[in-house]
């Protein structure tokens, strides 16, 4: 591969060199959720902003741990993760929004994935489509822990990830509407849970690189529930989310000290 920084050593998308991050990261989407997340971190410090990606670095139960955001999508996601695995992490907790799709799933609750359906395009260009994309085991049971210590409400299972937000949310305007809506309607009966767009990309890609990963989200609404006439809480402040990957990052750190 070319090197676009000549030698540097900092990489092209993050403008992060080896020693910048920690071998844990928090991955939300929105670059203004970078330090919202950080203030619970000893001692943060501002890392780099470059493009959609803003990244700090501070201590958690005394280990180094970093929070890096990824924009939207896939693409962008899988190479936060690609360019934070060659300065050191090993380790990620994505975190992010998404909508309900199943019904008992409603605005603010939190998701934890245990898989995801590779309805996007990232992921094809890592593996196979039959290779399946799944969480860290270890990430989910310690994510779940974090939610049940704070008492919130959360759900755990197979999320939907696409690349397209109209077409999820409108999608009669699409000239393809019928593979929309035929493919949605089988993740209902499937009992997918909700609809996002990065844990896909981001579950294969940790495959390839041999690392953990794992996500969690604050659900905005659900809509099915409101197609339905039923009660549609619509909410947007993600503080109990940023909470259960903070809590449940404290969890997998004491786990990873017990087994050496």
């Amino acid at each position: 591969m070319s090197d676009y920084m000549n030698g540097t050593g900092i990489q092209y998308h993050l403008r992060i060199k080896k020693g910048d991050v920690g071998r844990y990261v928090i991955l939300p989407g929105d670059p203004k959720r970078v330090p919202l997340i950080a203030k619970y971190l000893d001692d943060p410090v501002f890392v780099a902003d470059n493009r959609e990606y803003v990244t700090y670095t501070g201590y958690l139960s005394g280990e180094k741990v970093s929070v890096c955001s990824t924009g939207i999508g896939g693409p962008s996601a899988s190479i936060a993760m690609e360019e934070l695995y060659k300065c050191g992490a090993d380790t990620f907790i994505r975190m992010g929004t998404c909508g309900g799709i199943a019904l008992p799933v409603m605005g603010g609750d939190v998701v934890i994935a245990t898989g995801a359906v590779r309805a996007e395009g990232t992921s094809r260009e890592y593996a196979p489509i039959e290779f399946p994309a799944v969480a860290d085991f270890d990430i989910v049971m310690a994510l779940r822990e974090g939610a049940k210590r704070l008492n919130l409400k959360s759900h755990t299972g197979v999320v939907q990830c696409k690349d397209s937000f109209y077409g999820q949310h409108d999608p009669d305007i699409m000239p393809v509407y019928y593979d929309l809506k035929t493919k949605w309607e089988a993740w209902k009966r499937l009992g997918v849970l909700a609809s996002e767009m990065e844990s896909a990309a981001l579950f294969v890609c940790a495959a390839h690189l041999g690392v953990r990963c794992g996500s969690e989200f604050f659900v905005v609404g659900n809509q099915e529930r409101e197609a339905l006439g039923m009660d549609n809480p619509k909410l947007h402040d993600t503080e109990p989310a940023i909470k259960v990957a903070i809590e449940g990052l404290k969890i997998l750190i004491e786990e990873d000290r017990k087994k050496g």
